[in-house]
């Protein structure tokens, strides 16, 4: 499977940055609504296609993407950098990463007196971590608990997909309320991290980069940036 790594970037022309309110708004959750339609330009040829990559945004109206296709020209955007995505790892290399995630789990439901079986509920491992801190303690502990959850987090993913954190550090850790227009109150966290992976299993690693880790993959999570450790 051939991927393409690409860089985007808003094209500077006035006609464009008259709809810089628009395309790139301050407000994080009018941002990544936003960011999720800008990116689906460059990759949308019909009705009836699905998602088949993945985007962050890189500040300042850039954007990074892994793709199954290349992204098209757009007049929104200046022409696309891309190259192929196809690194050549073993097993125990070693590599710097950066991710943003929408790291959850699954958490057992309570049981309660119905006869049916209960489901599981997805949860934010840094939102489930603080519920064991005290209220008044939440805000200064909040990266604390983002380190530990990124952690745990890590280590799962790694053993599903081929690699090993040697080394995790929860650069950022904060919150989008997307409202009640799309999903009635949805918030997700989003994990801005980084540090040091060893390959275990080239063959489950890289699937797991095309397809990417955690969830809201829709709103610019789950692409893993990697590169030869140093």
């Amino acid at each position: 499977m051939t991927l393409y790594l690409s860089r985007l970037k808003l094209n500077p022309d006035p006609s464009t940055s008259a709809l810089a309110q628009l395309l790139n708004p301050r407000d994080a959750a009018q941002q990544a609504d936003a960011h999720h339609r800008l990116i689906w330009t460059v990759f949308s040829d019909g009705t009836d296609r699905r998602r088949d990559f993945l985007w962050r945004h890189d500040g300042d109206g850039r954007f990074l993407t892994l793709s199954s296709r290349p992204p098209r020209a757009h007049d929104l955007f200046l022409p696309p950098e891309t190259k192929t995505f196809e690194p050549d790892l073993r097993v125990g290399d070693r590599l710097d990463f950066t991710l943003r995630a929408n790291a959850t789990k699954d958490r057992a439901a309570a049981s309660g007196s119905s006869k049916a079986r209960p489901k599981n509920r997805r949860v934010d491992v840094v939102m489930d971590l603080l519920q064991s801190v005290p209220r008044e303690q939440r805000a200064d502990r909040r990266m604390e608990m983002a380190q530990t959850a990124a952690e745990a987090w890590m280590m799962r993913q790694g053993d599903s997909k081929g690699f090993a954190p040697r080394r995790v550090i929860a650069d950022n850790y904060s919150t989008i309320e997307l409202g009640r227009r799309r999903r009635a109150g949805a918030t997700f966290g989003i994990l801005d991290l980084s540090g040091e992976i060893e390959v275990t299993d080239p063959e489950l690693f890289l699937p797991a980069l095309a397809v990417g880790l955690g969830r809201a993959k829709a709103w610019g999570c789950g692409l893993m940036l990697i590169r030869r450790a140093r």
